[in-house]
């Protein structure tokens, strides 16, 4: 029993899944609902496209930072080898007050000061430099990203402008076969038409009525009764018309003529 429920409840769904379907087949068909549904889909790529500018544009905000950086890095770097250059020329101007002597070279504070002085900027001079070519191998990174985002979102543009020429295109397409299948329908309903075999019916119908009341008269002996109406109305007329001649005296009545007219009322023999 449940079972049998079972399946009754899921041919009921899937007959009202496909009416469903169907229906929303047909909407979607509608050359209305597809210039809408293209608007949307325009619409929605339009605003990716948009999103897609934004973040290419923060990309190339990034490329200025970093080339900003940059700039601001090989000024420090040039400072630092100008600091280096003045380190060791102070640092060779105390070994020559030594006359060479190494010992009292090393010895000395000021040399020393120099010295050490020369290993910061070295230090950071390498650090420095080490962080420009990092940033030159992002910005060049950054750059053919960009480069790259810049001709796809280019690619994207042009199919936006082809969807917008293939909305139209389809619009038309579909008024044009709903056309066609109308006056195929059209054309189908023509071939198929019971117009004739409807009317030979209707006048078949009509000629079995009269058949019908025909027999039905002869059974109800209307015809013959009709048939003895007209020879009584034939007989007195002719009867008539006997008087009047006889009273103009076109005729005579004589026995011949009472014979005649017995003879009138004789029925041929065959």
């Amino acid at each position: 029993m449940f079972k049998a429920v079972g399946k009754y409840m899921r041919a009921v769904w899937y007959l009202m899944t496909f009416r469903v379907e169907k229906a929303s087949e047909a909407l979607r068909m509608n050359p209305g609902v597809v210039s809408a549904n293209y608007d949307r889909i325009i619409e929605e790529k339009r605003s990716q496209i948009n999103q897609y500018k934004d973040a290419i544009a923060s990309m190339i905000a990034q490329e200025e930072s970093k080339k900003q950086k940059l700039k601001v890095l090989t000024e420090e770097v040039e400072r630092l080898e100008k600091l280096k250059a003045g380190a060791a020329a102070k640092a060779r101007q105390v070994a020559e007050r030594h006359n060479g002597d190494a010992a009292a070279t090393h010895a000395d504070p000021e040399y020393q000061k120099c010295q050490t002085a020369f290993r910061d900027f070295s230090t950071t001079l390498t650090e420095k430099q080490a962080r420009i070519s990092e940033l030159e191998s992002d910005i060049e990174q950054l750059l053919a990203n960009i480069n790259r985002h810049k001709l796809q979102i280019e690619t994207q543009m042009r199919d936006l402008e082809k969807l917008g020429e293939e909305k139209h295109e389809a619009v038309a397409t579909i008024l044009s076969a709903r056309e066609e299948q109308q006056i195929a329908d059209l054309m189908t309903g023509l071939s198929q038409d019971r117009t004739s075999e409807e009317l030979r019916e209707l006048r078949e119908l009509r000629n079995k009525a009269s058949a019908n009341a025909r027999v039905s008269r002869e059974l109800a002996g209307l015809d013959t009764k009709q048939a003895e109406a007209e020879f009584l109305e034939f007989a007195n007329e002719s009867q008539a018309n006997d008087e009047f001649d006889a009273l103009i005296g076109l005729t005579k009545n004589s026995p011949d003529t009472d014979k005649g007219s017995q003879e009138s009322t004789r029925i041929p023999e065959a």
